[in-house]
């Protein structure tokens, strides 16, 4: 057990620190990297972690092989105020500051060795309305410019041991295209107080695309609705089967997912004023039919599904310029 510091230059009323556990088992093995409440109101990874923190110091479960650390609160911020973000979303634009400007950049100061340092991640995440757990994916191996990967083969298959059922792929490239529709609104004059060259890919990057981006790989695990206890033990199977998968603990190793959903995110459409409005209250993964309206801009025009598809993180409190929803099609993709 040990505590990272940060930097000094932050108020007397924030965390000054940020609580990593680690334990070194005794014959090499993989590195190991497992966070839980990136956003402060996400507690499920949080409780999970400290579950399996009592099963280890009770000696019930030990490591035995590689490295494991474990960071139960990843934005302490964030946890204290009870809410997703501190000052920022910590899951956006990561990565090491030369001058750090808020909370969020000074925990990425920590939290970017840490993970570099690390080869595989798995983050704990959950989500506001009630759903199906769902894991999101890395892209296939590729030497593009957007996110450079050579691990998909065993980032898809342990992914398949997590229990959930859902995958979804396709976020930074989708994210990518979302910032070339804002660099042109913003030229525009379109989105108050933007301008083009204050949009980049890079704020699209989180922790997974940060540990892709290192060398490692890792997913994140949405495991269900915030206040769902059901959502703490998705957290905790996720957690045993990794171990398992790894060879890190001598635990049993379940057969991968039957039946896999794997879905694509294929477009993202931002709210442009702040009348724009959502037809009803959609849930992540409402199914919609071709041309179904999914939203009505200000001035009346409807905002439809390009194709059969689903509707994904939708969002009625975004702020103009900022992602409203996105839409997803159904993947070719299959788990390795």
């Amino acid at each position: 057990m040990r505590e990272q510091a940060l930097s000094p230059a932050q108020s007397p009323a924030q965390p000054s620190s940020l609580r990593v556990h680690q334990f070194h088992g005794l014959a090499p093995g993989p590195r190991l990297i497992i966070l839980g409440a990136v956003h402060g109101n996400e507690t499920c990874g949080t409780q999970a972690i400290q579950r399996l923190l009592t099963e280890l110091d009770a000696g019930r479960l030990q490591i035995l092989r590689g490295q494991l650390t474990l960071v139960p609160v990843t934005n302490p911020l964030a946890y204290a105020k009870g809410q997703r973000t501190g000052e920022r979303n910590l899951n956006r634009n990561l990565q090491p500051k030369a001058a750090p400007l808020d909370f969020e950049d000074r925990i990425g100061n920590a939290l970017c060795p840490l993970l570099a340092a690390h080869e595989v991640l798995l983050d704990l995440h959950s989500f506001h309305t009630a759903g199906e757990p769902f894991t999101m994916l890395g892209p296939l191996d590729n030497t593009g410019p957007i996110e450079p990967f050579a691990h998909s083969v065993a980032e898809s298959r342990w992914a398949a041991h997590l229990g959930a059922r859902r995958f979804v792929e396709g976020w930074l490239e989708t994210y990518d295209q979302g910032v070339q529709e804002r660099q042109a609104r913003a030229a525009q004059g379109r989105i108050p107080g933007v301008t083009p060259g204050s949009l980049a890919t890079h704020y699209g990057m989180g922790t997974t695309e940060y540990m892709r981006s290192v060398g490692g790989y890792g997913v994140t695990l949405e495991c269900g609705q915030h206040d769902d206890p059901a959502a703490v033990g998705v957290a905790w199977t996720a957690i045993t089967q990794t171990l398992a998968w790894l060879g890190m603990a001598d635990l049993p190793l379940a057969p991968p997912v039957a039946d896999p959903e794997i879905m694509r995110l294929v477009a993202v459409t931002d709210l442009h004023h702040p009348g724009d409005r959502l037809v009803r209250e959609w849930r992540s993964f409402d199914a919609v039919k071709a041309g179904e309206p999914i939203g009505h801009r200000h001035d009346g025009e409807a905002v439809c599904a390009p194709s059969d598809g689903w509707v994904v993180f939708p969002n009625p409190r975004a702020e103009v310029g900022h992602e409203w929803f996105y839409f997803a099609q159904r993947s070719d993709r299959r788990l390795a």
